[in-house]
């Protein structure tokens, strides 16, 4: 009985975080708009710094696992990633002659404050640290802790679409409705995608290195359209 309420009240605890922290940056994302740093330093609070308080410590061979990748993984994450990458590019380019995306460096700026001055210095932010925000946030918090606690398929579910739902607000004026809503189900399939790499490896490196090329994807994306290549 005490454990049952015990696991009952880290399943809320994780649900009701992770919706606070989506919640949070979609208020930041689309009404407030601080500087990017600004805006990054609130994401360190909510996407690590608020899980790590509300969940169990855990002994340090638990945490050291979920934080190192097994040889096995790494080799089919860069695999994985690199054709990520690859249907990424290749995708824009192929969309691109038929979508115009030319309003949005105007959206960067004007949303985000990123422009072509310092793309490049936002983007190895992107690709590095914002990548592994999400990955713990969404991946080791609202996935690995989760499953734990409520189940595999409702944690494959709660996680992949609060990662796409997380998405709506930072993208939302950049495209046509019907991309905008294959956007988002890409994102809830990716981050599906995400769950299953680190549920078979139990470690959130192995999501990161993909989510790393897929970022760094998005991030050449942007140095065509600002005309940096």
């Amino acid at each position: 009985m005490h454990s049952a309420m015990k696991n009952n009240k880290g399943v809320l605890s994780i649900i009701a975080v992770t919706l606070l922290g989506c919640l949070a940056m979609t208020v930041t994302d689309a009404y407030i708009r601080p500087p990017y740093a600004v805006k990054s330093l609130v994401k360190a609070v909510l996407f690590l710094i608020l899980p790590i308080l509300a969940i169990p410590r855990k002994d340090g061979e638990a945490r050291k696992k979920l934080l190192l990748p097994d040889r096995k993984g790494i080799v089919v994450s860069i695999s994985l990633g690199a054709a990520v990458y690859a249907l990424i590019l290749g995708a824009f380019l192929f969309i691109r002659r038929y979508y115009d995306f030319s309003g949005i460096p105007a959206l960067l700026e004007a949303n985000v404050g990123v422009k072509k001055d310092n793309f490049l210095l936002v983007s190895l932010y992107i690709a590095v640290c914002n990548s592994f925000l999400e990955e713990y946030f969404f991946r080791r918090f609202a996935f690995l802790e989760l499953r734990e606690r409520w189940g595999r398929l409702t944690a494959y579910l709660f996680s992949s679409l609060s990662f796409a739902a997380y998405h709506i607000a930072m993208m939302n004026g950049w495209f046509s409705p019907a991309v905008f809503i294959l956007a988002i189900i890409g994102l809830a399939v990716g981050g599906a995608m995400f769950d299953l790499l680190d549920e078979k490896g139990g470690s959130i490196m192995n999501s990161w290195m993909v989510h790393m090329f897929a970022n760094l994807a998005i991030n050449t994306v942007g140095c065509i359209l600002l005309g940096i290549i």
